[in-house]
Formats: structure tokens, C-alpha cells, sequence
């Protein structure tokens, strides 16, 4: 059973009295937008507002949900934590497989900029600002050292559910694919995640 974790809609009321009777009857497992499955112990999760509601843990973890760092539950798998897994099974850093000096970090900042972006010289390779949208939190960021460049999908999850499987450059595309690439800030990001960064 899934739930949403925001009641804004007509009918807010209805909705909340159903989240409210659900929490009463089990402790709720919270989704959030970054796929972190917070259990109560979790030290997000009361700071975790908008989520979606699972009944378990195992069930937020099937849909794709990740552990919190310092988060560990018996019987429960963390994406990162996937038999064999390593970052470098996916590349080494970001690739320029264009070849224009602009690696798939630097395109991922541009195509998510809502200005458009400024660089560090006239090669146009580095991004230096710009103006982002923190997932995390709605704050505006417009500094691009404080972004990191995320994976929708993350790596050890794919690599757990058949990435293990293919080859090497299948991953590396995969890894640097853009429509995999999400903008998040990083300071935050990097303090609930645990998971290896290469931004």
C-alpha cells in the first residue's frame, strides 16, 4: 500500500484522516523525493515531510527505494550494498563522449539550468553558475560547486537488478545517460545518502 504524503489536493481533510488513522495503527515507512526509504530510526525522518507512505520497509525497498546512511535493518537490502558492486564498473568520472569538452556533468547542468548557464573561460568546457532547484529542499542554488550530479536510477541498484550483466561500455552510457542525471545539492546530499559521489 502506497501513500501519498502530502494531502493538498480537494479532500485534503479525508486524506489526512486516513494518514493520520494509517500512522496510528504502524510506524510508516517514508519515501522520500531522493529514494531514501526512511524507517522511524532513520534521522530524517521526522524533517521528511513530503514522502511517499509504505507499510514496510521491505516494500519501499521493492520499488526501487534506498537505505539512509547509518540506517540498518535486519533482513533489509541497500542498494548500495548490491554482491559485487563497485563504482568503477560504470566508468571512471564523467565522459565527453561527443568530444566538445563538455562532459556529461557539464551537459547535465546546462540542460537543467532555468538561466542559462555561465562558464569558467571562453572554451565553454567547466560550469561555473547557473540556477538550480534543490529536490531536497526547493532552495535555489546558483553556484555549480555546490551541485552534485546524482543518478535517478542509482548505480549499485541497477547493478543488483542486471547491470552485473552487461557490458562495460552498456554501463558506462548508462552511468553518464542524461536522462538519468538529476541536479541535487550537494551538501545535503551528500550527508543523507552515503553513496559515492564523483561530481
Amino acid at each position: 500500500m502506497v501513500l501519498r504524503g502530502s494531502c493538498w489536493k480537494p479532500g485534503w481533510f479525508l486524506c489526512l484522516s486516513f494518514v493520520l488513522a494509517f500512522s496510528v495503527h504502524a510506524d510508516l515507512i517514508k519515501r522520500s523525493s531522493s529514494g531514501l526509504c526512511h524507517p522511524p530510526e532513520s534521522a530524517w525522518y521526522d524533517r521528511t515531510k513530503n514522502y511517499e507512505a509504505y507499510e514496510t520497509l521491505d516494500l519501499c525497498l521493492a520499488e526501487g527505494g534506498r537505505l539512509p546512511s547509518g540506517v540498518s535493518v535486519p533482513g533489509a537490502r541497500a542498494g548500495g550494498d548490491a554482491d559485487g558492486y563497485d563504482r568503477s564498473e560504470f566508468g571512471h568520472g564523467w565522459d565527453d563522449k561527443d568530444g566538445d569538452c563538455q562532459d556529461s556533468r557539464a551537459e547535465a547542468l546546462i540542460a537543467t539550468s532555468t538561466t542559462p548557464v555561465r562558464f569558467a573561460d571562453d572554451e565553454r568546457c567547466r560550469v561555473v553558475s547557473g540556477r538550480w532547484i534543490s529536490p531536497f529542499t526547493g532552495k535555489v542554488i546558483q553556484n555549480a560547486s555546490n551541485i552534485d550530479i546524482d543518478h535517478v536510477v542509482p548505480l549499485a541498484w541497477a547493478w543488483e537488478r542486471g547491470a552485473n550483466e552487461w557490458s562495460r561500455s552498456e554501463r558506462e552510457r548508462f552511468a553518464n545517460d542524461r536522462r538519468n542525471l538529476w541536479p541535487v545539492e550537494a551538501s545535503l546530499n551528500r550527508s543523507i545518502s552515503g553513496i559515492e559521489k564523483i561530481s
